[in-house]
């Protein structure tokens, strides 16, 4: 892929297939006043289905430089490929996600452990373990009582951060393929990685809506707190996450100055807000039409109220200090609809915040690092790359 000049203005919108990337983006010119723009921070794009009616009206007045054919067609492209995405569903099942080792791997018991809290976590009173299944794998973790970091260091750092929260609905942790794989992927590009096990709101937690948000804020301030000791920079901490660890991320991005725990100590004081957002296969909104069930069963309960779904769909809650996001979803995601990330994508133009979005055509769900020989492969460069520029 070629990077654009840093004087465009972009939104990347890029569809994946086997054999080649095709970009499509606009690069409308717009007075910049002797300034250079931000990267992604303002573009204009097809109105996507959970987006706003005035977003849609708008559109033309922000078209300079830009021909309206060229316009047309990146609405047309994402649909189309939308399309093809299906029928190619309709022909052959979704990918399958990968096989779970049925032990831990052995770099997840050798990594080092930090401890979220100090003590006990808020509400640890109202914790109550569930009785697993024999057969139940220990990749997927269950049972947090005691929410902690495991850290993977690169032989040489680049001086960035990742936060990373694994995928499970809320009902467990998947620590191997988007925990233990990732940190390897990402360690040698030269990050270091901190790999969340976070508290799961179906274990007895009575404020279980903010458990989850509790730990990815308090671990933002952790790895803040440790920048010198580990060998990155403090401002250059970014989140990372997949599936219902991506509805964490996106709420820990667009919620990071919510009040849902008082302090502890002084790490505290420090900000919970990440340099950018990473979103893979993410779970965004809580509207039912359009979120994954069990996610928002687990997090929100049976019978959720409008106030309750409305304070944890992150699409509702982005504004100018939400961090450049970057999104990855697969067309043929049949767990996770690719909704959610539209939805998200539309919210982030609307408030004219950096992004960068990658529908690939193949992938279905849980692909993790992506699945050989299809295009979520790719993701893993390109995030980098695109962290890169943001932070350049």
């Amino acid at each position: 892929m070629v990077t654009p000049p840093r004087n465009d203005r972009r939104l990347m919108i890029v569809c994946l297939n086997p054999g080649f990337v095709q970009t499509i983006a606009d690069r409308a010119r717009v007075a910049t006043n002797n300034k250079k723009p931000e990267w992604g921070s303002h573009v204009d794009m097809p109105f996507v289905p959970g987006g706003h009616r005035r977003h849609r009206r708008g559109a033309g007045r922000h078209m300079s430089g830009l021909h309206r054919r060229d316009f047309l067609a990146l609405g047309s492209a994402l649909l189309v490929a939308r399309a093809s995405a299906q029928q190619a569903s309709a022909a052959k099942p979704a990918a399958a996600p990968p096989p779970q080792p049925k032990t831990l791997p052995p770099a997840w018991n050798k990594a080092t452990r930090i401890a979220l809290w100090p003590h006990s976590p808020p509400g640890a009173a109202d914790y109550a373990p569930q009785v697993l299944p024999q057969d139940w794998s220990p990749v997927f973790v269950r049972n947090v009582a005691s929410p902690d970091l495991h850290v993977f260091r690169p032989e040489r750092s680049n001086g960035h951060a990742l936060l990373v929260m694994p995928g499970g609905a809320y009902w467990f942790v998947s620590v191997a393929n988007e925990g233990v794989d990732l940190a390897r992927r990402m360690n040698a590009l030269g990050y270091t990685v901190f790999v969340l096990t976070y508290r799961l709101p179906g274990e007895g937690w009575k404020k279980r809506s903010d458990v989850p948000l509790q730990d990815a804020q308090r671990a933002m301030r952790v790895i803040r707190a440790n920048a010198s000791a580990y060998g990155y920079q403090a401002d250059k901490v970014s989140v990372l996450g997949f599936s219902a660890g991506g509805h964490l991320a996106a709420t820990l991005a667009t919620q990071h100055a919510e009040h849902c725990y008082d302090a502890v100590d002084p790490v505290d004081t420090l900000s919970a807000r990440p340099m950018a957002a990473g979103l893979v296969y993410p779970v965004v909104t809580m509207d039912a039409r359009w979120t994954h069930a069990k996610s928002r069963e687990l997090l929100l309960g049976d019978a959720p109220s409008a106030a309750e779904v409305e304070r944890r769909s992150a699409e509702r809650h982005v504004d100018a200090n939400t961090p450049p996001t970057f999104l990855v979803h697969a067309l043929d995601d049949e767990a996770v609809p690719v909704e959610n990330s539209l939805q998200l994508l539309s919210a982030l133009r609307a408030a004219r915040r950096p992004a960068e979005a990658h529908f690939v055509q193949e992938g279905g769900h849980a692909f993790g690092v992506g699945r050989p020989g299809t295009p979520s492969a790719q993701w893993i460069p390109l995030f980098s790359s695109w962290l890169g520029r943001i932070h350049s």
